[in-house]
């Protein structure tokens, strides 16, 4: 169902915006990556996928998304580390376009956002049609099939159980989902 949200957003006529402030992981990363357009916040945004401590991989459309983005060797890195990525590294990497001081980034992403809004009919869509086309449905079954093998292990269970129990859920939990999930590795 998440990937079918993804290429939903990926593939509409309209061009999609996310502008990020805070910290996106797993699922919200890859709703980032999904979308056409990502400006990030240096001081505050960060992204992540931690799946892998959790000893799943992301299920979402996150491994299509991001090596359409970022490449390969790359991507690896993302998921396989489970890191938390700042604003300005996921710019150099590609996964974002632009990685901007907050008190910049509401201004700049409006005037983008203006700048789009005011092309004639069809340049947009047209835009988004002409570039090369991604067919990331077998990839995208692939990853859904390799998400439910590693979904159902027990060692999953316990690292997902593990990291429930600890508070990964709470707003503490999150602000260093990295290191409580490492903690309950271990």
């Amino acid at each position: 169902m998440f990937q079918a949200i993804g290429e939903l957003i990926r593939h509409q006529p309209r061009v999609t915006i996310v502008k990020l402030a805070g910290k996106a992981r797993g699922g919200g990363a890859e709703f980032v990556a999904a979308a056409d357009m990502t400006f990030a916040a240096i001081e505050t945004a960060g992204l992540g996928q931690i799946e892998a401590l959790m000893g799943i991989i992301p299920g979402g459309g996150g491994i299509q998304y991001l090596r359409d983005r970022v490449g390969r060797n790359r991507a690896l890195e993302v998921i396989l580390t489970a890191d938390l990525f700042d604003a300005e590294t996921a710019a150099s990497y590609g996964w974002i376009n632009r990685a901007l001081p907050a008190d910049e980034l509401d201004e700049y992403v409006d005037r983008v956002a203006r700048n789009i809004a005011a092309l004639p009919d069809g340049v947009i869509e047209a835009a988004k049609h002409s570039l090369p086309a991604d067919d990331f449905t077998e990839g995208l079954l692939r990853e859904n099939d390799a998400w439910a093998s590693t979904f159902s292990l027990p060692a999953a269970q316990r690292l997902i159980s593990g990291g429930l129990q600890d508070g990964a859920q709470t707003p503490a939990g999150e602000r260093d989902l990295e290191g409580l999930m490492r903690s309950v590795a271990r």
